[in-house]
């Protein structure tokens, strides 16, 4: 017998502001974090959320996911001091798409500049993408399975789906899922925009005809998920429930996805078949939607092959309008806008949607924010992430009654 899991608790740092509900809020007004091009974290700062010596010692991708650790955690009413569980009954997952490469980018010009001996000692724990996870472990005592998922623009969802698993099957009484990232550097920059990624307008529009790439942005999201029974009996908070995961991969092109949508329809029918939901109970999509001409227009396809002809009356949304995309981090403060979205009934418009595009007609709620039926149930969501590596990651989120 699996046991169910709640979401008790959100945290995030995004290109929006610091916090879950500033987050919310703020995209449900149709407000923008991008900025010249790039979606930066500009009202963190590491010190408000952590000792001088911890900021020395993190990379800012680390840095993001303990601020929106410690949001998550108080939002949950517990903390590392404070713990209602035994530190060995907590897990943490936290997913990264390319870790610290701001140490990496560093500390290569130190190396090269300067030689070896005026290097770091601490670039390698800086920079590994399992650093984030083991901080938060370490800073919350969290005693439980502990590690990063590493899968492009999944890795966030994954995260959330391997803590829902943990739960589930009896290994972790809780576990604190997410994902972070701090990818706007030189480098990652120009490698985005030398395989023709990212957009040369500096504007994401997801399902526009006149999308032309990703806005490469920062930050992270963090949930508290427990066992249902276990966050009853303390009288937690409860925002929602996740019910469904699903996951595959398309084995058709390394950064390219499936033009048909096949590996996205079968991780969003495997989620809805994990949930037990008939695809006629899904009230809002919260779409991976990158702004770019081959993901929209596949997981316009997938949804369209789910969901057949209600697939036009579901509103479907892309956080990534609004934020640009924070690449390992994109799938955890999804889930989050999405736990909070069906929490508000509300689905949060794709800003910048003004000119369709031939074969995508779906509702991509454009713009202003719409209110989320309830059909006679507490509405249920479904929230994208779809990576290079041809990563299928779909979570299935249920709101509070």
């Amino acid at each position: 017998m699996t046991r169910d899991v709640v979401i008790t608790g959100v945290g995030a740092v995004t290109p929006l502001g610091v916090g879950a509900s500033t987050l919310i809020e703020r995209w449900s007004a149709g407000d923008s974090g991008i900025s010249e091009g790039v979606g930066r974290c500009t009202d963190f700062d590491p010190t408000d959320h952590l000792s001088r010596r911890e900021a020395r010692r993190a990379d800012r991708f680390t840095q993001f996911a303990l601020a929106a650790a410690q949001e998550a955690l108080s939002h949950a009413g517990w903390d590392g001091e404070e713990s209602p569980y035994d530190g060995t009954d907590v897990g943490c997952v936290i997913g990264t798409g390319i870790g610290g490469i701001a140490t990496i980018e560093e500390q290569h010009t130190v190396l090269e500049e300067r030689g070896q001996a005026a290097m770091s000692p601490l670039c390698v724990p800086q920079m590994m993408p399992n650093a984030a996870a083991g901080a938060v472990a370490m800073r919350h005592g969290l005693k439980g399975e502990c590690y990063g998922t590493v899968s492009a623009c999944a890795a966030g969802a994954q995260a959330v789906g391997a803590g829902m698993r943990m739960i589930e099957h009896g290994d972790a009484r809780a576990c604190i899922v997410g994902g972070t990232e701090a990818g706007v550097t030189p480098l990652a920059v120009a490698a985005f925009n030398k395989m023709g990624a990212t957009s040369k307008v500096g504007i994401s529009r997801p399902f526009d005809r006149r999308r032309d790439g990703f806005i490469i942005s920062e930050g992270a999201g963090v949930l508290v998920l427990e066992d249902a029974e276990s966050a009853a009996e303390r009288e937690a908070p409860i925002l929602g429930r996740v019910v469904g995961y699903g996951a595959t991969a398309d084995a058709y092109h390394l950064t390219a996805p499936d033009p048909e949508g096949d590996g996205a329809a079968r991780a969003i029918e495997a989620a809805l078949r994990d949930a037990e939901i008939e695809p006629g109970e899904v009230a809002y999509v919260n779409a991976h939607g990158t702004s770019t001409p081959l993901n929209d227009r596949s997981e316009t396809e997938a949804l369209k092959r789910v969901f057949g002809e209600r697939a036009v009356e579901i509103p479907v949304s892309s956080l990534k309008s609004s934020i640009g995309h924070l690449l390992g981090a994109a799938g955890a403060v999804e889930a989050v806008a999405t736990t909070l979205a069906l929490r508000d009934a509300t689905a949060p418009p794709t800003l910048n949607y003004e000119e369709p595009d031939e074969g995508l007609d779906l509702d991509y709620v454009p713009g202003e924010a719409k209110r989320i039926e309830r059909n006679g149930r507490a509405p249920v969501a479904i929230s994208n992430s779809f990576g290079f590596g041809g990563h299928n990651v779909v979570i299935c989120v249920e709101a509070a009654e």
